[in-house]
């Protein structure tokens, strides 16, 4: 059997870590005179007592490196408790919501996908949308952690690829932690810090300048308006842009320049295949947009380059009604999300490496038929991709799909037409934000759909933000029986 009290007093600790931080929206809260603070310190009460008699319970003298299965269990267990807990500042206090509803919108903001079910958040009390960034930050942060830490140890989807680049925590997962989780963390919050300056210097409010920092640098797309960035002055769009493909980049690649190696973030495959990507797709949907409308120039580069970067790094920022451009348009934004940043970011979906690894393994094939007793070795970044990464990656592939294509089977089921289910199913695997048809409401909510839609997508964000296969190993008897 697993021991499951190192994994408790971990998730213990991260709770009590998380009723710290609604002090600051409840600090916010009362600097406005607000009644809704006292909701806040309800919740961090509960959460911080439920937090710590958990890491007392499980609290042992002996300390220990977790082990794989603990490992499986404990990023599981973060992203089902920490949104648990996050859920009751928005059932206690503003803007009320039931429990379904509550938990739909933490859960889409420590996923990072950005989905929402509230209508009027121009209305909402500072404390209540701060608290929405926050979740997406820290969502972000984690997962960036989880990527660099757990996930190539675990042989997700391909994962093991990177368990050299930079730290290998092969067998030694919590005593190197603290030491990837640190370089991380300082990144972090220097993409942060830069964020926010940035947009201070375009004339945001300093409220609208933190809010939407903790979204951007998470890529995460919660707003503080129902209009997103439609509201927020044009400059914001291309400060925003700019931040959302360096939060989509290879953390270790901050790390490694911030030792005086400068030379890695410009030579990755990675980096080069997803610049080059989004201007493909900027420059075809830019064109398109011109020959079929007489539209400023300047304008729709800004527009167009705003709203495909927010859809490919799974931000989910808004500009402008995407839906008017045309068909073509959605066909690509859809694509796009199902593409995502590169890996050990704060983008999540697919990711450009597996696609290049996919695209490579066409290739080879293909050569083979040409020339079947030439070997043809795959590589990604100057080095051979070993069997088990591609066979990893494969898997990943067949899983992702399968999986979508059940949630869109799943959300056709409790009502919702053909093109709401297949973008509601997209959104929340890909964890992109957006989704569009008859029954999303206009500012982009999801207020509407059925409770059992929205929990389809709950599981579809939480399948989707760890990777599935770290999620359906836990369904094996076989992983408990240790």
């Amino acid at each position: 059997m697993i021991d499951l009290r190192p994994v408790g007093y971990i998730i213990g600790l991260l709770i009590t870590t998380l009723a710290a931080v609604m002090l600051i929206p409840m600090v916010v809260d009362l600097s406005q005179d607000d009644p809704h603070w006292f909701a806040f310190l309800e919740s961090a009460i509960i959460t911080g007592a439920a937090g710590g008699f958990l890491a007392l319970a499980c609290r042992s003298q002996e300390r220990r490196a977790l082990t794989l299965h603990q490992s499986f269990v404990l990023t599981s267990g973060i992203w089902l408790m920490v949104p648990l807990f996050g859920t009751l500042p928005l059932m206690l206090g503003a803007p009320g919501l039931g429990f379904t509803d509550a938990y739909f919108e933490a859960m889409s903001g420590v996923t990072t996908t950005g989905a929402t079910v509230i209508v009027g958040l121009d209305d909402l009390p500072l404390g209540a949308n701060l608290w929405r960034g926050l979740l997406q930050w820290l969502g972000g942060l984690g997962i960036v952690i989880v990527a660099m830490i757990f996930l190539p140890i675990m042989k997700v989807g391909g994962m093991q690829f990177f368990r050299s680049e930079g730290f290998d925590t092969l067998g030694k997962i919590l005593p190197r932690a603290m030491d990837i989780s640190s370089a991380l963390i300082r990144v972090y919050l220097a993409l942060t810090i830069a964020c926010a300056s940035a947009y201070a210097l375009l004339g945001l409010s300093p409220f609208d300048a933190v809010m939407h920092t903790l979204t951007t640098v998470s890529t995460g797309g919660f707003s503080s308006y129902d209009a997103s960035f439609t509201a927020l002055p044009d400059a914001s769009e291309v400060a925003a842009s700019v931040f959302m493909i360096l939060a989509s980049l290879p953390f270790i690649r901050y790390v490694q320049l911030a030792q005086g190696q400068g030379g890695p973030i410009f030579r990755d495959v990675q980096v080069r295949a997803f610049i080059r990507w989004i201007a493909y797709a900027v420059a075809v949907l830019v064109a398109y947009r011109l020959i079929r409308h007489d539209l400023a120039f300047v304008d729709v580069v800004r527009e167009t380059s705003f709203n495909v970067i927010s859809v490919m790094t799974g931000t989910g920022f808004a500009s402008g009604d995407v839906t008017t451009w045309g068909h073509m348009t959605l066909v690509v934004l859809v694509m796009l999300g199902l593409v995502g940043g590169c890996s050990s970011s704060t983008v999540c979906s697919i990711k450009v490496f597996r696609w290049l690894i996919l695209l490579g393994a066409i290739r080879a094939q293909i050569r083979r038929l040409h020339s079947p007793h030439r070997v043809q070795p795959i590589r990604l970044d100057g080095r051979v991709v070993d069997e088990d990464v591609i066979s990893s990656v494969m898997a990943f592939f067949t899983l992702f799909m399968v999986t979508f294509g059940v949630l869109i089977v799943a959300l056709s089921l409790t009502g919702l037409s053909s093109q709401t289910a297949i973008t509601a199913a997209w959104t929340s695997i890909a964890n992109v934000g957006p989704a569009w048809g008859p029954e999303v409401s206009s500012t982009g909510a999801m207020d509407g759909f059925p409770a059992a839609a929205k929990w389809v997508m709950i599981v579809g964000m939480f399948l989707g933000r760890l990777e599935l296969l770290s999620v359906f190993v836990l369904l094996m008897p076989r992983f408990w029986r240790g």
